[in-house]
């Protein structure tokens, strides 16, 4: 028996559009983490295009573009990897940048071949982690420097994205960006 304008309602539906969104987001985080920590994940490794992992994965986040910048070397070789765990790992290290990172700063993605090896970096302009941190960071349920406006998370992307990568048979690091960020 509410009446709602037009306007209320567009409010609404967007509300709760972008809230079932988070539910899911949170949903397959735990799914994925208990897949994690029974051994459950497994990796089937194919011959995967970057720019085609990097692609996937802003377009599961819906990322703003004006937000992202994507710097992947047209040298970059193929990578052998689980194309849908890597999207989800990196979908998991975008969206905390996102989180984390002014928002008149751009988080950069990059990927180039250093030593032989593919890299694929998250770049943000955020305010750092100490280095005492960087390990707790990967356990699932932390938030380090907890707050509503990082985002609403639980504290479980950082964790699935190093579980994902290490079932892959990867890496996940963090260094200092310089002139501040992650």
């Amino acid at each position: 028996g509410v009446g709602f304008t037009a306007e209320d309602r567009a409010s609404l539906l967007a509300t709760i559009d972008t809230s079932a969104d988070r539910l899911d987001r949170v949903v397959g985080n735990l799914l994925d983490m208990s897949r994690i920590q029974s051994g459950a994940t497994n990796a089937i490794l194919t011959a995967t295009a970057a720019e085609d992992v990097v692609a996937a994965a802003l377009s599961s986040i819906a990322a703003p573009s004006s937000r992202i910048l994507v710097d992947v070397s047209e040298e970059v070789p193929l990578v052998l990897t689980d194309g849908a765990l890597l999207e989800r790992a990196l979908a998991n290290l975008v969206s905390n940048a996102l989180a984390w990172s002014p928002l008149d700063q751009p988080v950069r993605i990059e990927a180039a071949t250093v030593a032989g090896d593919v890299q694929l970096r998250v770049v943000d302009r955020g305010s750092g982690i100490p280095r005492g941190d960087r390990q707790r960071m990967f356990q699932p349920f932390q938030r380090l420097g907890d707050s509503p406006s990082h985002g609403a998370g639980v504290g479980l992307g950082l964790a699935v994205a190093r579980g994902f990568t290490r079932a892959m048979g990867g890496d996940l690091a963090v260094d200092d960006t310089p002139g501040g960020g992650t």
